[in-house]
C-alpha cells in the first residue's frame, strides 16, 4: 500500500479534470492551431477556407471568396452544397450545430462526404468556432436560408430561417478573440498569398479576396493548374526548354499529379502537397519523386552516351540542381504527422508517385531531346562542382580552417559559453567594430567586424565561398559548420545580429548577409536566431544638454514637436518665425552617417544595451516570395534588379549618393 505523504495535497478523482465540448481548445489552443501569435490567427482562415476548397476538389464549388471586414473579421464564402441542416442521429441537434460544437465531427471520415479533402481529423470549424469572439454560420441550401450565431463556441441562437436563398453554398463569419490572440489584426497579402496557392492547385476554381478597409482585391483562376504555378515560380529565371512538363494520372483511388521544369538557378525549388495541404517536411511522395527522377536522369544519361561508362552515376543532389516542381497528390485517407500536417507518411504513395514519375518523365526526356540534354548537362556541371565544392571543404576542414577551436582572430568573443546567453554583432568595418569592442557587455556580447561587403553567394557554389575570408570567418565564428557538416544544434550564440550603416551601403550588406542565411544557413532564420540592429539616424541635443535619439525622420519630428509643445505649456515664448529646431530649444541636430561616428558610449546606449535598444527578428513569412526577391536582387538579370528599384523609387524619402 502507497501511503500519501505527510503535508502533501491529495490527489484524488476530484483534482482529474473532464474538459467538456470546446473548452480543450479554448484550454490548450496552441495544440490545435499551433500557436496564439501570427502564425495560429490566420490558421484559423485556412480552417474554413479549405472547407470551401474541399467543396472545389469535389467538384461541388467554383467560387471562395474571403471578405475582410472593416471592424476586423473575416466571411468566408462558397457556392457549394451547403453544410447540411437537418437534424443529426446522434446528437439530435442540427447537422450544421454538430459540426460547429462537436470536435472530430465532419464529412472527412468515412468517405462518404468527401473522397478527397484537406480536413483530417474533423477539427477545423469547430475550433475557430471554439477561438472566435463570436461565429455567425449561413447556409443556404434548398432555397433556404438559414442561420445560427455562436460566441466563443457556444450558440446563442437557434438555428433559423431567415429569408430565401437564390443559390446554394456556405458562408462563415468569425472575428477571432482577443482573448485567445496576441494580435487580432489579419494581413492582406497573406490571405492573397494563400488563395493564390488555392487556385494553382486546384483548376478550374475562382478564389477572390476583398479587403474592406482598403477597398483592395483580388482574384485568381489557373487553368494550367499546377503547370502555371511552376512557371509562376520560375518566373526571372533562364529556363531549360519552353515545355514544362506536367502528367497526371490516377492510380486506384490516388490522383497523381506532377509539373517540373528546371532554371539556370543552384537551387532547389520542389512543393509538395496533399489534398492541397502543403507539407513542408515532404513525406512519401517527395520520396518517390525524387527517387524516380535521379533513376530516370540516369537511365537517359547513360542510354545516350551523355555519362561515360566509367562515369559513377549522378547523385540526387545533382539530378535537383536549378529544379522547380510541384507534386499534387490527391489521396482519400491521409496520414499526416499531426493537425499541423507537416509531413505526409502514407507507405503507398511512394510507389505510386514513383511509377507515375518514373514512366511519364521518360517520355518527356524521350520527347524532348534538346531540354533533356540541357537538363543532364546541367547535372554534369553540377556533379563536377559539388566533387570541387566537397575537395575545396575538406582541405579546409583538414587545414583546421573551420574548427571551431581556432577561432577567426579579429573576433572578440564573449565569456559565457552558453548560447542561449550569448549574442555575436555582425559588424561593418574596422571602425564600428571598435567602437563596438569598446562598448558591449563582454560577458554576453562578440563582436565581429566584417571587411567590406562580403561575397554574394546567390551566383557562387561552395567552393569559392570557401575560398572567401569573411564567409570562413563567419562560418568559425557561429560553430555550425557548412553543407553537409551544418548542425544547428552547434551554434554558439541564440542572437546573430546584423549591425551595419543606416545607409545605403549598410543595406546592401545587410542584403548579401541575409542572401548567405538564406541559401546556406536557413535553420538559423527558422529557428528566430537572426536579427538586424536598428542603428539611430539622428542626435537631438537640447540647450539645456539633454539627448535624445531618433529611429527616423518621423520620429524626429515627433520628438521636436513634443519638445515644443513642452516648452509652450512651460510657458516659454516661441517665435513662430524661428525654424523648428530653434523652436524646440535644439542646440544641435546631427545626422549619423555611419556607426563609426559613433563613440563606445553612443553605440552601446542607442544600439547594443537590450534595455532600449531596437532589434528586428528576421523571419522568412513566404519562402516563394522571399526566393523570388533574392534572385532578383543578387541575380544575375540586371533588368529584374532595374525594375524592382524603378519600381520602388518613389518610397524612397532621403538618399545618401
Amino acid at each position: 500500500m502507497v501511503k500519501q505523504k505527510t503535508g502533501a495535497a491529495s490527489y484524488d478523482a476530484d483534482q482529474i479534470q473532464v474538459l467538456e465540448g470546446l473548452e480543450p481548445v479554448r484550454k490548450r489552443p496552441g495544440m490545435y492551431i499551433g500557436s496564439t501569435g501570427r502564425e495560429g490567427l490566420h490558421h484559423l482562415i485556412k480552417e474554413i477556407a479549405d472547407n470551401s476548397i474541399d467543396e472545389a476538389i469535389a467538384g461541388e464549388a467554383d467560387t471562395v471568396t474571403v471578405h475582410m471586414l472593416s471592424d476586423g473579421g473575416i466571411r468566408v464564402s462558397d457556392n457549394g452544397r451547403g453544410i447540411p441542416v437537418d437534424t443529426h442521429p446522434k446528437t439530435g441537434k442540427s447537422t450544421l450545430e454538430t459540426v460547429l460544437t462537436i470536435l472530430h465531427a465532419g464529412g472527412k471520415f468515412g468517405g462518404g462526404g468527401y473522397k478527397v479533402s484537406s480536413g483530417l481529423h474533423g477539427v477545423g470549424i469547430s475550433v475557430v468556432n471554439a477561438l472566435s469572439s463570436k461565429l455567425v454560420a449561413e447556409v443556404f441550401l434548398n432555397g433556404v436560408h438559414y442561420r445560427q450565431t455562436f460566441e466563443r463556441g457556444v450558440p446563442t441562437t437557434e438555428l433559423e430561417k431567415v429569408g430565401k436563398a437564390t443559390h446554394h453554398g456556405t458562408t462563415i463569419t468569425f472575428w477571432p478573440d482577443s482573448e485567445i490572440f496576441q494580435v487580432t489584426t489579419f494581413e492582406y497579402p497573406w490571405v492573397v498569398d494563400y488563395l493564390r496557392h488555392q487556385a494553382y492547385l486546384t483548376k478550374g476554381v475562382k478564389t477572390t479576396v476583398f479587403n474592406e478597409k482598403t477597398n483592395e482585391n483580388y482574384s485568381f483562376y489557373f487553368e494550367g493548374g499546377i503547370q502555371s504555378y511552376v512557371r509562376h515560380l520560375n518566373i526571372g529565371k533562364d529556363v531549360v526548354g519552353d515545355k514544362v512538363f506536367y502528367v497526371e494520372k490516377q492510380i486506384e483511388d490516388v490522383m497523381v499529379e506532377v509539373s517540373l521544369q528546371y532554371n539556370d538557378s543552384f537551387n532547389e525549388t520542389v512543393k509538395p502537397f496533399a489534398n492541397n495541404v502543403f507539407n513542408p517536411d515532404g513525406g512519401t511522395h517527395l520520396v518517390g519523386f525524387r527517387t524516380a527522377l535521379t533513376r530516370v536522369i540516369n537511365d537517359y544519361a547513360r542510354k545516350n552516351g551523355l555519362l561515360k561508362e566509367k562515369e559513377e552515376n549522378l547523385t540526387g543532389e545533382d539530378c535537383r540542381e536549378g529544379l522547380t516542381a510541384v507534386i499534387l497528390v490527391k489521396i482519400p485517407d491521409p496520414q499526416f504527422e499531426g493537425q499541423t500536417k507537416n509531413k505526409l507518411g502514407n507507405p503507398e504513395i511512394r510507389g505510386y508517385v514513383d511509377k507515375v514519375m518514373a514512366e511519364y518523365f521518360s517520355y518527356y526526356l524521350e520527347e524532348n531531346p534538346a531540354v533533356a540534354k540541357g537538363i543532364i548537362g546541367k547535372a554534369l556541371l553540377a556533379s563536377r562542382a559539388r566533387k570541387a565544392a566537397r575537395a575545396a571543404r575538406d582541405n579546409i576542414i583538414r587545414k583546421g580552417v573551420l574548427d571551431g577551436a581556432s577561432m577567426p582572430g579579429k573576433l572578440a568573443d564573449c565569456s559565457s559559453k552558453d548560447p542561449a546567453k550569448s549574442e555575436i554583432y555582425l559588424v561593418e568595418g574596422d571602425s564600428a567594430g571598435g567602437s563596438a569592442k569598446s562598448g558591449r557587455d563582454s560577458k554576453t556580447q562578440a563582436i565581429l567586424p566584417l571587411r567590406g561587403k562580403v561575397l554574394n553567394v546567390e551566383r557562387a557554389r561552395l567552393d569559392k565561398m570557401l575560398a572567401n575570408n569573411e564567409i570562413v570567418s563567419l562560418i568559425k565564428a557561429l560553430g555550425v559548420g557548412i553543407d553537409e557538416q551544418f548542425s544547428i544544434e552547434r551554434l554558439r550564440y541564440h542572437r546573430i545580429i546584423l549591425m551595419t550603416d543606416a545607409d545605403v551601403d549598410g543595406s546592401h550588406i545587410n542584403t548579401l548577409l541575409l542572401t548567405f542565411f538564406f541559401r546556406y544557413m536557413r535553420p538559423v532564420i527558422d529557428g528566430g536566431f537572426l536579427y538586424l540592429a536598428k542603428p539611430p539616424l539622428y542626435l537631438l541635443k537640447s540647450s539645456g544638454g539633454k539627448k535624445y535619439y531618433a529611429y527616423s525622420d518621423d520620429q524626429r519630428d515627433s520628438i521636436m514637436d513634443g519638445l515644443i509643445a513642452d516648452r509652450k505649456a512651460n510657458g516659454t515664448k516661441i517665435d513662430i518665425s524661428d525654424d523648428r529646431k530653434k523652436q524646440a530649444g535644439i542646440s544641435e541636430l546631427q545626422r549619423y552617417k555611419g556607426l563609426g561616428e559613433m563613440d563606445a558610449d553612443q553605440l552601446w546606449e542607442t544600439t547594443m544595451n537590450p534595455d532600449n535598444r531596437v532589434l528586428i527578428q528576421v523571419r522568412v513569412d513566404d519562402a516563394e516570395k522571399s526566393d523570388a526577391i533574392f534572385n532578383k536582387l543578387m541575380g544575375e538579370e540586371v533588368s529584374l534588379r532595374k525594375s524592382f528599384i524603378q519600381s520602388r523609387a518613389k518610397f524612397v524619402k532621403d538618399l545618401d549618393v
